[in-house]
């Protein structure tokens, strides 16, 4: 099954999980997606490979910033009707706090989503979602041919 199967595949099932088999490096981070009413959310199980400074058992931000753009396209992937990865144009990646050795969460939303360029916000957190660990602006520029927002219909 090819990635655009694999994407048609989860729309119809209608589990945002079954995205993750179209990215082989969303696979090896052990990031899931789930829908939770109105929420796309990313889940960044807790590995210790994912650990960038073992002394103080923090986890590398090259991680934290893979589950921030992974979220932003698999929100993409999810609620659009785009059937390529979307390329990305820009991302901004803020780092607020260390991350812990524990699962991480991180919610995406649309802040403009165009015909051919969408700009998606997220924001990573552990154990209280008041405190981002991270936030990250992503622009990305969506394959031509692709269809609008399933939100817009």
């Amino acid at each position: 099954m090819n990635n655009l199967e694999r994407i048609a595949a989860a729309r119809a099932a209608g589990d945002p999980g079954q995205l993750v088999e179209a990215v082989p490096y969303a696979r090896f981070l052990g990031v899931t997606f789930e829908q939770r009413g109105s929420e796309f959310l990313g889940r960044l199980k807790y590995s210790a490979h994912l650990v960038g400074n073992a002394t103080i058992g923090a986890l590398h931000g090259g991680t934290i910033g893979a589950l921030l753009e992974s979220t932003a396209v698999f929100k993409l992937l999810w609620e659009t009707d785009i059937v390529a990865l979307p390329k990305v144009i820009n991302i901004t990646v803020e780092y607020l706090r260390s991350g812990k050795a524990v699962d991480t969460w991180a919610r995406a939303e649309f802040t403009r989503h165009g015909r051919r360029v969408a700009n998606v916000r997220v924001v990573a957190w552990q154990d209280d979602e008041q405190q981002p660990i991270a936030a990250a602006q992503s622009h990305f520029l969506l394959v031509a041919g692709t269809g609008t927002s399933a939100l817009s219909r």
